[in-house]
């Protein structure tokens, strides 16, 4: 490109605005949990600052709500939780209560996955080692690995020999074939291929694939790769396609909410803080929106009905992560120093999620103890030695003061499994259920 199609560009850039959010929704959420405020109190009161909070009574009804939704529509359905999401205890005991199998990515997870007794194991991830596939060969009665090349289809079938078992298996599609997304899977043009090679190995049951698209705030990327597959089927021997038993559809649903944005992480956003390093966030919160749940298993029914079921009968696998966990965690904190009108200091740190997510997403932070439906703005840092550990750059409440409790709904996903012991420690977590009264630790 040259320098006026750059500028041609960051016009069209900045001509396009990323929607503002509702304020009324934004509200009506933020209501939703300062009714609930004088419960959020006494956990903390009891467990003290910071924590993890995670809502049990959320997280089965998330779950029975995802369950309906595709249960409705697509009666071969099966269900693996995306433990990466978040791999709290309570996560993975809860889900596998409700019916639902796991999704694991390591042998680690693995590990803490087969504790809980699930009824299946999805095994995926590339570069799985020997060990691995080996711990994988050992709970062979319930794992289903998902192969992410020839090479790791003949060391599976190498470890499966030397134990002499026959373990079952999937091959993962590659969904877009430039770029990041290369280290996942095989070519779909290879599938074919894999499936012939898998007839020489004798130790594993090659009966299924699985594709994967991520941020998916509608079903367009998934429906795209079904109408692939479903060409690639006629291009197959048919003997080859009648061999699939299930085919995975993978995660990536993003919750109804929408994705919520900070102004300087939107395309014009960042363009403007190029030229502007200092600019204010300001509080015009931004939001992508996203489809419902049941209008996400409506489109892929149809989709599966127009390009796979016509070719085979088989089951569906679906690997919900961040849709189930999204909601079911909350961050407390204590407000522990302020250092000016517009600027505190809490008692947790961001070491407790792992990244700088808020200086990118936008949520709310929700004054308890000073409970209002007016949001201000204010520089809200977590205690970590360095400037980027901050938590929001507004409130909602009647003003902010030290000891106040502010709380960060819906927390759940991709934070507590990424946290880390950096600077501070980790905080405790509590559960609670429909009474409030049974509550534990697992610190």
């Amino acid at each position: 490109m040259d320098e006026q199609e750059y500028l041609d560009k960051a016009q069209e850039i900045l001509r396009i605005k990323t929607p503002l959010m509702d304020k009324e929704a934004l509200c009506a959420f933020v209501d939703k949990y300062l009714k609930k405020k004088n419960d959020y109190l006494d956990v903390c009161r009891e467990k003290g600052s910071p924590l993890y909070l995670f809502d049990q009574l959320a997280l089965r009804s998330k779950a029975q709500e995802f369950y309906r939704a595709f249960k409705s529509r697509i009666s071969q359905v099966s269900f693996f939780y995306a433990m990466k999401s978040n791999n709290h205890p309570v996560m993975i005991e809860t889900l596998v209560e409700e019916g639902y199998g796991i999704d694991v990515s390591s042998a680690e997870e693995l590990r803490c996955a087969v504790k809980y007794n699930p009824k299946s194991v999805i095994f995926s991830g590339p570069g799985k080692t020997d060990f691995e596939l080996e711990f994988a060969c050992h709970h062979s009665k319930v794992v289903t690995v998902l192969l992410d090349s020839f090479g790791e289809l003949d060391r599976l079938q190498k470890v499966a020999c030397r134990k002499d078992i026959k373990i079952k298996a999937g091959v993962r599609l590659m969904n877009e074939e430039n770029g990041l997304w290369r280290k996942f899977g095989v070519p779909l043009d290879k599938l074919d291929c894999f499936f012939g090679k898998a007839k020489e190995c004798s130790h594993v049951e090659l009966c299924g694939l699985q594709f994967h698209s991520s941020w998916n705030l509608d079903a367009n990327k998934q429906i795209a790769f079904l109408e692939r597959l479903g060409k690639a089927f006629l291009q197959m021997d048919k003997s080859v396609v009648q061999e699939i038993d299930f085919v995975d559809v993978g995660g990536g649903y993003w919750p109804a909410q929408g994705e919520w944005m900070q102004p300087s992480s939107t395309p014009e956003g960042k363009l403007k803080q190029c030229l502007v390093p200092q600019m204010s966030e300001g509080m015009d919160h931004r939001c992508l929106p996203s489809i419902s749940i049941e209008e996400f298993a409506q489109d892929l029914a149809d989709a599966l009905d127009q390009h796979i079921f016509k070719y085979i009968d088989c089951d569906i696998y679906l690997e919900p992560g961040r849709w189930i966990s999204h909601e079911v965690m909350h961050i407390l904190l204590e407000v522990i120093d302020k250092k000016d009108k517009d600027v505190v200091v809490t008692d947790g740190g961001t070491n407790m999620i792992g990244w700088e997510r808020f200086e990118i997403d936008y949520f709310p932070v929700i004054n308890l103890s000073q409970p209002s439906l007016e949001e201000k703005p204010c520089m809200v840092f977590g205690s970590l030695c360095t400037p980027h550990d901050i938590w929001g750059f507004s409130y909602f409440g009647k003003g902010i003061e030290v000891g106040d409790v502010l709380m960060i709904p819906t927390q759940g996903s991709y934070t507590y499994s990424l946290r880390q012991n950096f600077i501070k420690l980790l905080p405790k977590s509590a559960v609670m259920n429909n009474s409030l009264i049974e509550l534990w630790s697992d610190r």
